[in-house]
């Protein structure tokens, strides 16, 4: 698969497609308390994805994956399948929105603290945000995929956490998954150019202990191999000829 332009009509769908799915995130927040289960979560976004917004919840049997959102707790890492698990007070979780409307993706996640939670994760999850949008800052017409990496990787590791390698963000469009792919480190002036129209996707995982991961054997959950937190922010991003435009804002502003 080869990176595409959009058209200023797919542009406008993609705006579309985002903006529904950061309304996902900003309906569900209320309900994400001790004492619900990540399934009770699964079910909610689920019918008003259908329902309320008249869209398709994207991971929902893509490549086998049995839900229509991930929520990944605590030392889960991403793709977190929805299940009877109930959250508890100090839970730190990561919820992940994808739909699709009218063919277009729109693919977000945001942090959600349940209860009180604690120093540790308050911070993992504010140094995160801070890294996603320093990374999303480079993003140009003109600027290099290396440029986000580095202003995401140097940011979470001045503060002495790690970055995920092993999975990073990615081109969207008609694909959930397109090219290029959005490595959250690496180095200034490299990697593949971007250019006006492209959408991608910025999306750091980072862990307070050590990067290292591990695939459990359901063959989606990643976790920390240590069993530190960790943390993800993501947004869906257009590349215009003078900078960016965020095309998943919701009530979760800068």
């Amino acid at each position: 698969m080869s990176v595409t332009i959009k058209t200023p009509a797919e542009q406008d769908k993609m705006r579309i497609a985002g903006r529904l799915a950061a309304n996902v995130l900003d309906m569900i927040g209320e309900y994400v308390k001790p004492g619900v289960s990540t399934e009770e979560l699964d079910r909610i976004c689920h019918k008003y994805i259908v329902e309320e917004i008249d869209a398709i919840p994207a991971p929902l049997n893509y490549r086998g994956f049995p839900k229509s959102i991930c929520t990944s707790v605590n030392h889960v890492v991403c793709h977190g399948i929805p299940g009877e698990r109930r959250l508890k007070h100090g839970d730190v979780v990561n919820i992940d929105i994808t739909v699709i409307k009218d063919e277009f993706h729109g693919d977000t996640s945001r942090m959600f603290f349940v209860g009180k939670t604690g120093v540790l994760g308050e911070r993992l999850a504010r140094i995160c945000y801070e890294g996603m949008w320093l990374g999303i800052e480079q993003i140009r017409a003109g600027a290099r995929l290396g440029d986000i990496g580095t202003a995401v990787q140097t940011h979470i590791e001045k503060n002495r956490f790690s970055v995920v390698r092993e999975y990073c963000g990615h081109g969207i469009g008609r694909g959930f998954h397109e090219d290029p792919q959005v490595l959250h480190y690496g180095l200034p002036n490299t990697g593949v150019e971007l250019l006006e129209g492209m959408t991608i996707t910025v999306e750091p995982m980072i862990n307070a202990g050590k990067r290292h991961v591990k695939l459990l054997s359901d063959g989606w959950t990643v976790v920390t191999k240590d069993h530190s937190l960790s943390a993800q922010w993501e947004h869906t991003i257009l590349v215009t000829r003078s900078g960016y435009e965020v095309l998943t804002l919701g009530a979760e502003t800068r």
